[in-house]
């Protein structure tokens, strides 16, 4: 199996700070053969798109109001994804659980327990997603910190099963992302290219991030199946930007362009716009630089304002989830450049914030993360609210 050796810029002076956070073994590759899976050619402007022309500019101002609370008890919620007729996955990191979420009344029902996860700190089962084509293959994509890596899973889902076993065995698609206790990254997204995006961290280990022999600190890219997708700034690798802390946060916005949000160290958090790549700084960099050969944030945040974990596109605007925050930031745009500073929402009122998730309708799901061990669980923690943005 082959690494990913695509040369990266040469790292500057490394940082001195001493490491914060809030929130092995394997052999890095592929275990799957075959050629992707309805994977198509990337619209125009590569694999993060770009329009010809850009849609209206988002209002300065806009508004969250909190429809409803779907669920709640939830414990330690991590990933979240919406299935084809609304109904909602939620994974649990600490237990590797997930559940069936209805959109219609919030009741839970449990698919079964992912296999192989190994939580500890801010490891366990964290990102899912549904593949596109979930109407014929119904496969979920899990990513999980494992005894000796980082990896990113899928699993046919058979609803005509009984409770609990409805997952089918595991098939790992990527292996050997760096774990650690912290830094772990997790999340996961098809994009509009139906590639399998998948944001990394440097486990704790801040030189991975640069290091072109690692997966930690990245931003990957991979067809269905796990191999490099086609049209990658290297053809035989899977990484699709570098210099990144913890990347928890992916989206879209309506021209294809991807972002993705970022824990900072002591100073910034980061919301970046991804270029096929691109160097994003760390650990030689935090937030905005003006560093030759670095890409800078398009927005950032103190540390204690947000420590941005989930992001979505809806109604013009990115919206980040903020743990230490506790927090919901809204970034309105105008193509690819924001139209006012970030707005901050339900500040303190549902604590610790996690994954947001766009609607179909323009709305938000948004779940809080106070029972991940930092939070200052409620009788009714964890919930997944569903909220009406401008």
């Amino acid at each position: 199996m082959r690494r990913a050796t695509r040369p990266l810029l040469a790292l500057a002076a490394l940082l001195t700070l001493a490491g914060c956070s809030d929130d092995g073994a394997g052999l890095p590759g592929r275990d799957l053969p075959g050629t992707p899976s309805g994977a198509k050619s990337p619209g125009p402007g590569g694999p993060s798109g770009s329009a010809a022309t850009e849609p209206p500019a988002a209002p300065a101002k806009g508004s969250v109001k909190v429809v409803r609370t779907l669920t709640a008890k939830l414990g330690s919620p991590w990933g979240l994804a919406a299935l084809p007729g609304g109904d909602l996955l939620v994974g649990s990191r600490d237990t590797g659980k997930i559940v069936r979420v209805s959109a219609k009344d919030g009741a839970q029902s449990e698919l079964g327990t992912v296999p192989g996860v190994a939580a500890g700190g801010e490891g366990g089962l964290l990102g899912l997603a549904v593949s596109p084509d979930y109407a014929t293959d119904h496969l979920v994509y899990a990513y999980f910190t494992t005894e000796s890596d980082n990896r990113i899973a899928r699993m046919r889902y058979d609803d005509a099963k009984p409770a609990a076993r409805r997952l089918g065995a595991p098939d790992t698609v990527f292996r050997g992302i760096p774990k650690g206790t912290v830094h772990n990254g997790g999340r996961i997204a098809f994009g509009p290219d139906r590639m399998l995006y998948a944001g990394t961290g440097e486990s704790g280990e801040r030189g991975l991030a640069q290091d072109p022999e690692s997966f930690g600190g990245k931003i990957l890219r991979m067809t269905p199946d796990g191999r490099p997708a086609p049209r990658n700034p290297r053809v035989d690798s899977v990484v699709y930007s570098s210099g990144h802390r913890n990347v928890q946060g992916l989206a879209w916005d309506a021209d294809k362009r991807l972002w993705a949000s970022e824990f900072g160290q002591n100073t910034w958090d980061e919301l970046n716009l991804v270029e096929p790549g691109g160097n994003y700084g760390w650990p030689a960099v935090e937030g905005k630089a003006g560093k030759a050969g670095f890409k800078d944030p398009v927005a950032q945040w103190g540390t204690a304002d947000a420590s941005p974990s989930g992001l979505a596109y809806a109604k013009g605007s990115l919206w980040t989830a903020g743990l230490r925050g506790e927090r919901l930031w809204r970034i309105p745009l105008r193509g690819a450049k924001p139209v006012a500073e970030p707005q901050a929402f339900l500040k303190g009122e549902y604590g610790r914030l996690r994954t947001v998730v766009a609607t179909d309708d323009g709305g938000l799901w948004l779940t809080t993360s106070n029972t991940d061990g930092r939070g200052r669980p409620g009788d009714e923690d964890d919930r997944v609210l569903r909220l009406e943005v401008s």
